[in-house]
């Protein structure tokens, strides 16, 4: 059978699992063995089993992924951040469309010390959603606005994206992976902070002061607003600090992390043996999602490859793009439009075996190719059909806010991360700048 058969056989097989709503992880792992019985070739799941235990269970800097997300359900139940989105609200409460400037930069700084969107959303959600439509927040603004800012957690560090990202890269480590997409992370925080500006002074209406009555003094504020940001930011000094400055891996950096995040839970008086136990359960489910997520993409594309599936799609891309700006182009497009239907593990794995090869044929490099597709993939959580932030915020809005209210919302935060993918293409040392200072190269 040739490798252009078992490409469109094990690509629609692929789909209908996942349009018969079956977990991702399961359908891989299936397709994998269907696709190698189809292709008359049962004998390559044996050395398919052998590189799942050479390449995912040796792979020690996967064990990144479950510290952080035990990490960020820590920093989830300190509250660190709710004291400060009361006092930089009410810090901004002058300035029109301040609670939604308010907004981003809280989730930059959850962003830096969690890693996990989901963590994100449902702290920004619960603290910030309600007071915004109470001021009169447009609802499309209030939710397209959480939704996007929360999404911030798999592009600035540390995110577990990145991790799995350079644990598939060869020649990349975690270090410089976080090094590249640190700017372009923080900068599109700004660019939506600059949309909110523009759009409370285009349309007031849409984005109000706070209430004169509602304000504190301003030396209230700022006591509260740097004593509550002593935690979060020796937390990130702690991550980022030892990682980037080379005293730590990825992996002693996330248990750094970990213990940090624990401290501040007891430093709070936050502590019980009921939420440390639903932590290490909440951390467990995740973890155990996401490397079977791992384990069955492995499968998937061992068997695409050695059927010769891998193939026969790099050679349909080399017939159609004829330089690398067209080939970064069309790349990135399948990436947006996978991501209306896989979430960025999926998306992850599949594409690198394909994609990574390709552009270094092309003499693309790869450090900013990586983190290009790590901005794209931003819009996998905002972009309907499947976008997990829309199901987040769901679930969090009131239901005078529509699921059409939550989807117009996101929509002009997709154009802006399409905006911030052209910048990084104009402009590349957005990514190289930081790792070639710190890294050297």
């Amino acid at each position: 059978m040739s490798g252009e058969t078992i490409a469109l056989i094990m690509s629609g097989l692929l789909l209908l699992g996942l349009f018969m709503g079956h977990p991702l992880a399961f359908v891989l792992g299936g397709t994998a063995v269907l696709g190698a019985f189809i292709a008359g070739k049962p004998m390559v799941l044996g050395i398919v089993i052998n590189r799942i235990f050479g390449d995912v269970l040796d792979n020690y800097v996967l064990i990144a992924i479950p510290l952080f997300v035990l990490m960020a359900r820590f920093l989830s139940d300190s509250g660190v951040t709710d004291k400060m989105f009361e006092a930089l609200r009410h810090l901004l409460a002058r300035v029109t469309g301040g609670l939604g400037l308010a907004v981003v930069f809280i989730s930059i700084l959850l962003a830096a010390t969690t890693g996990i969107i989901g963590a994100s959303i449902t702290v920004m959600g619960m603290m910030a959603l309600k007071p915004m439509l109470n001021y009169g927040y447009d609802k499309r603004l209030a939710t397209g606005l959480i939704a996007a800012s929360g999404c911030l957690g798999i592009l600035i560090p540390p995110s577990i994206m990145l991790i799995l990202m350079a644990s598939n890269a060869p020649g990349l480590s975690v270090g410089q992976l976080f090094a590249g997409a640190m700017l372009p992370g923080v900068l599109l925080g700004l660019i939506y902070a600059l949309y909110v500006a523009a759009i409370a002074w285009l349309k007031p209406e849409w984005a109000p002061p706070m209430r004169l009555d509602e304000q504190i003094s301003r030396g209230a504020m700022w006591r509260m607003l740097l004593i509550e940001a002593v935690p979060p930011l020796i937390l990130i000094l702690g991550i980022l600090g030892s990682l980037l400055a080379g005293i730590a891996t990825a992996t002693e950096a996330s248990a750094i992390g970990a213990a940090l995040a624990l401290l501040i839970v007891i430093a709070r008086g936050r502590f019980e043996w009921a939420t440390f136990y639903s932590a290490l359960l909440e951390t467990g489910r995740t973890s155990a999602m996401i490397l079977f997520i791992v384990v069955g993409a492995t499968a998937f594309t061992g068997v695409f490859n050695i059927t010769g599936g891998l193939r026969a799609s790099q050679d349909l891309m080399r017939g159609l793009a004829g330089d690398p700006y067209t080939l970064v182009a069309m790349m990135m497009i399948v990436v947006f439009v996978l991501g209306m239907f896989l979430d960025w593990t999926g998306i992850v794995l599949l594409c690198f075996p394909i994609f990574l090869p390709l552009a270094a044929e092309m003499g693309i490099d790869t450090l900013w190719f990586v983190v290009l597709m790590a901005v794209v993939l931003q819009t996998s959580f905002l972009s309907p059909p499947f976008g997990y932030a829309l199901f987040y915020m769901r679930a969090m809005s009131p239901p005078s806010v529509t699921t059409a209210d939550i989807i117009s919302g996101v929509l002009p935060f997709i154009v802006l991360i399409v905006l911030m993918c052209i910048l990084v293409i104009i402009f590349p040392a957005l990514v190289t700048w930081l790792p070639s200072t710190l890294y050297g190269g």
